[in-house]
């Protein structure tokens, strides 16, 4: 079992840029692979970036390739995300999970673990 709570949110211009941190407790978070996901208003939660337990490969949904960064400190028990260039269409709640397998998937039913989710507003 692993608690995830993120923090980071806010409300900034189009063009600026956040970072997001999800700390973990719990069980060894380096033992579990961990994403990023966002949902709008009125969408679906989907899937913004993941990275391996060893942190050697990460994967970006396209919409946000180029502009936002995944990275985790397991001795910090911390993953992060890293967001510049933001657009409006980036404002939603952000959430950080982990799952147990190996493999690193955008799947959001593989996660087996979320957190609560923070806030990031866009303005134009």
């Amino acid at each position: 079992q692993v608690q995830l709570a993120e923090s980071g949110g806010g409300l900034v211009q189009a063009g600026g840029s956040l970072r997001l941190s999800c700390a973990a407790s719990g069980r060894t978070f380096s033992s579990y692979v961990s994403g990023w996901f966002r949902q709008a208003p009125g969408k679906e939660r989907e899937f913004v970036a993941a990275i391996t337990r060893i942190g050697g490969s990460t994967v970006y949904a396209d919409s946000v390739k180029g502009r936002f960064t995944i990275w985790r400190d397991d001795a910090k028990n911390t993953l992060y995300l890293q967001m510049n260039s933001l657009k409006p269409e980036d404002t939603a709640v952000y959430y950080c999970a982990a799952r147990a397998g190996a493999l690193v998937t955008r799947t959001l039913s593989s996660y087996d673990y979320w957190g609560q989710g923070t806030q990031v507003t866009v303005s134009s």
